[in-house]
């Protein structure tokens, strides 16, 4: 029976966990300007994530050339995707 409740918990503490840890990594994160994205846009080393919501997504206008769009709140599934040794740049509105 602990088991099983152990296997329910799981789950959601570590959907916590890295949502704490992200949310005090962002506090943290560099910023980069817009002069400095434009001058590094095209490059291989460079990841550009649209973490816009889908209503902010849908009635933009705007997008940044060569980004993809991602899931704001799926971060515990699509971070790993992305290689560590890249700037990584998330975009919201």
């Amino acid at each position: 029976m602990h088991r099983k409740r152990l296997l329910f918990y799981l789950p959601f503490v570590t959907t916590l966990l890295f949502t704490m840890c992200l949310t005090a990594s962002a506090a943290t994160a560099p910023r980069i300007s817009t002069d400095e994205l434009k001058s590094q846009l095209g490059s291989a080393e460079l990841v550009v994530l649209d973490v816009r919501g889908n209503w902010d997504w849908v009635k933009s206008e705007k997008q940044i050339v060569g980004a993809e769009r991602v899931n704001p709140g799926g971060a515990t599934q699509w971070a790993s995707n992305y290689s560590k040794e890249k700037t990584i740049v998330l975009y919201c509105t």
